[in-house]
């Protein structure tokens, strides 16, 4: 898996890099048992009016139903690596010996034709889902479920990773990408391995308009708007505009938001560096 650098025949491929796709499966179309329209709303409700801003436009999609769960237990092959346009990470098109398909997300080093595995008594290898309590002490896991049965909830996205520290009694505990260290019960599944497209935060968009596609509008700075618009607006020149907040006037940076009361706080280990 890499990126490339595109020849600057236009001024928006000038810095424009891309990922090579080399690991999808030529060909390969999306499953039509397995897709579904996607609305979008363009940030209106459903009278019409605008309530969160910079969001319109944007290519035309279908939504991949992906399965987080990977619940039904036995052996599957690997038909095609995919895009999906709806995440950053590469999907996999999984067939049972029963004829059933199913996308999961795709782990790097899967590939077409592979067989990969999901229960209790399966060998940690990548691409393979079982419960915390079955997986090896410092294996690199991701798609973790934080209640059992859930489904994939963290570590997810392209590149990311969680590593299983240790377990205490019907408590694993894991290292989560952001650093923080909490504890996950043992009966919750995980997928092996690094989640792929790992090279994605080496792309670069080259241009404006690439957002545009994505369904991002342009967004005013604060501090460029008057005081009526925005508590960091207004000023001579060009104004620090204060302390960075919101429209709300909530502090932006060294702010905690998290409620000290949270029911969960008491499963962190340690807290995520600043």
């Amino acid at each position: 898996m890499s990126v490339r650098k595109l020849k600057p025949i236009t001024p928006g491929q000038r810095f424009r890099i891309v990922n090579d796709f080399s690991v999808l499966t030529p060909g390969a179309k999306p499953e039509k048992t397995l897709i579904e329209g996607k609305s979008k709303s363009g940030g209106r409700n459903h009278s019409g009016k605008m309530t969160m801003r910079n969001i319109g436009g944007g290519h035309k999609q279908r939504y991949r139903i992906i399965d987080f769960k990977r619940n039904k237990d036995g052996e599957a092959t690997v038909e095609s690596i995919q895009y999906d346009p709806n995440r950053t990470a590469f999907i996999a098109l999984l067939v049972y010996a029963d004829g059933e398909k199913r996308y999961v997300i795709a782990q790097n080093g899967l590939k077409a034709g592979q067989t990969i595995h999901s229960g209790d008594s399966v060998e940690p290898e990548v691409g393979n889902t079982m419960k915390l309590k079955n997986i090896p002490l410092g294996t690199v896991i991701s798609c973790i479920e934080l209640r059992p049965g859930q489904g994939a909830v963290m570590a997810r996205s392209a590149g990311t990773y969680a590593q299983l520290v240790a377990r205490d009694g019907k408590y694993a505990i894991v290292k989560l990408p952001s650093g923080e260290i909490r504890m996950i019960l043992v009966e919750c599944r995980a997928t092996i391995g690094v989640v792929s497209n790992s090279d994605h935060q080496l792309e670069v968009s080259g241009k404006a308009g690439r957002s545009r596609w994505k369904g991002r509008r342009s967004r005013t700075r604060a501090m460029v708007m008057n005081p009526v618009d925005h508590p960091m607006g207004g000023g001579e020149g060009r104004a620090t505009g204060g302390i960075p907040r919101s429209r709300n006037g909530i502090p932006a940076k060294g702010y905690k938001t998290r409620d000290k009361k949270k029911s969960s706080n008491k499963y962190i280990i340690e807290r995520r560096k600043k």
